[in-house]
């Protein structure tokens, strides 16, 4: 029994473009300010080029080897069982502390517009529904997801209606669009603090990897819709840095919990209620995409005989994972209930990080294997300036986070021993790869 193939062009479009104007922007804009000043716009036109580069990556091998398990698949093919469990259990590990974060998050402030109630009761409804929407079939979580990336990318431009507004009539300060001053620091460290911070707001794509077996004609399919989705949220996203910085002063900005709330303030005539309900989409739509990708990648781990091969199993008359489902949001409420959201997120960069390098690596690697069919190929030179770009970006996370991100890449590096010794005499089926 396999996953079946209902993901068109379009729906995988929005779903990376639903994934990418995830809560991200919602909030990371004023981080983005106080990391890197006024000229909030140049972090993320790099933090967008850098995503580019993996994205470029990610559009080869998924096109290569069409099917769940992404990342840990590519680097289990490239580098052996070793690899492929340690990648796909920072991935793994990433989705499902995202999820858990957004579901903090949707308990916060936006949601306390409209009824005030426990966090871990919110989580637990909240994922609960997430779950049985998952369970449902892909085909339905990502019809709720048009909506939804609908409502997401309608917030965001009435944030730049309004800000154009503001400043058409005046009240805005374009002097601030060029001012790079990230706490005392020069121009260059500035922008890459503040691009560390943009660099969240773009990684969603990876979770469409673990949709590319649900997908009808992926090597054509996957990177229209990857790149165009990537193209899409780049331009919304500058817009949205440029009338932000403009609009609202920088100190203020980096202050605020909900920096674009700040503008639709400024510009006044919109009950801010209505953009609280916007956010409150955002989360919810990043956090069930999140948990697709999650879901998926445990089945397809499972597949490869790293994780227990329970995971497998599919529910009868709807082809979806349902115990991956089932276990990936039930840890999520776990640390949901445990955690804040700061804790939470912070981890999240490093061990994407640490997952996209493996996949330029794997890039390079599998070079080496041939397949029968045509798929997309990216210039040698991109997955190199990918693995570059990495280690640029590891030199501007903080301690703390590492010491956090350590200690969950250590628990993986054992475990990757582990699963690696039990399939050291298992060959991954090198021709397992979907028509």
């Amino acid at each position: 029994m396999s996953l079946r193939r209902e993901v068109t062009t379009p729906l995988l479009y929005l779903f990376v473009l639903g994934d990418v104007l995830g809560a991200g922007v919602y909030v990371l804009v004023g981080q983005v300010a106080a990391a890197s000043g006024g000229a909030v716009w140049l972090p993320l036109v790099l933090a967008l080029l850098l995503a580019m580069l993996t994205a470029t990556s990610y559009a080869e091998l998924v096109t290569k080897y069409p099917r769940a398990g992404g990342a840990s698949y590519y680097a289990h093919r490239a580098f052996g069982p070793f690899a492929g469990f340690l990648t796909g259990f920072c991935m793994l590990a990433g989705g499902i502390v995202s999820v858990a974060a957004l579901a903090r998050a949707f308990g916060g402030e936006y949601l306390a517009e409209f009824v005030t109630s426990p966090p871990a009761l919110v989580a637990l409804l909240f994922l609960a529904a997430l779950a049985l929407l998952n369970a449902y079939g892909i085909k339905d979580s990502l019809r709720a997801n048009v909506v939804a990336t609908g409502i997401e990318v309608g917030g965001l431009l009435l944030v730049v209606g309004l800000g154009a507004w503001v400043i058409a009539r005046g009240d805005a300060d374009l002097g601030r669009l060029s001012e790079l001053s990230g706490s005392g620091t020069g121009a260059v460290t500035a922008t890459l603090s503040g691009a560390v911070l943009a660099y969240y707001s773009f990684v969603g794509f990876e979770t469409s990897v673990n949709v590319a077996e649900e997908t009808k004609d992926p090597r054509r399919s996957y990177p229209r819709a990857l790149f165009g989705a990537l193209a899409t949220a780049g331009v919304v996203y500058l817009l949205v840095g440029i009338v932000a910085s403009a609009v609202v002063p920088t100190g203020e900005l980096a202050e605020s919990s909900g920096p674009l709330l700040e503008v639709v303030r400024a510009a006044g005539g919109v009950p801010t209620w209505i953009f609280s309900a916007i956010a409150l989409v955002a989360v919810a739509n990043g956090a069930l995409l999140t948990g697709i990708m999650s879901s998926r990648l445990a089945y397809g781990m499972a597949r490869d005989g790293l994780l227990p091969h329970v995971l497998t199993r599919l529910l009868p008359g709807r082809g979806t994972p349902w115990i991956a489902i089932a276990v990936t949001s039930g840890l999520s409420l776990v640390l949901a209930v445990t955690g804040e959201v700061a804790q939470l997120a912070s981890t999240l960069v490093l061990l994407l990080l640490v997952v996209f390098i493996s996949v330029n690596l794997a890039v390079l690697v599998l070079r080496r294997e041939p397949v029968e069919q045509d798929h997309f190929r990216a210039p040698t030179v991109v997955p190199v300036l990918g693995i570059a770009s990495c280690l640029l970006l590891f030199t501007q996370i903080e301690a703390a986070v590492w010491l956090r991100g350590g200690i969950l890449i250590a628990v993986g590096f054992l475990l990757a021993l582990y699963a690696a010794r039990k399939n050291r005499n298992r060959n991954l089926d090198r021709s397992d790869v979907p028509a």
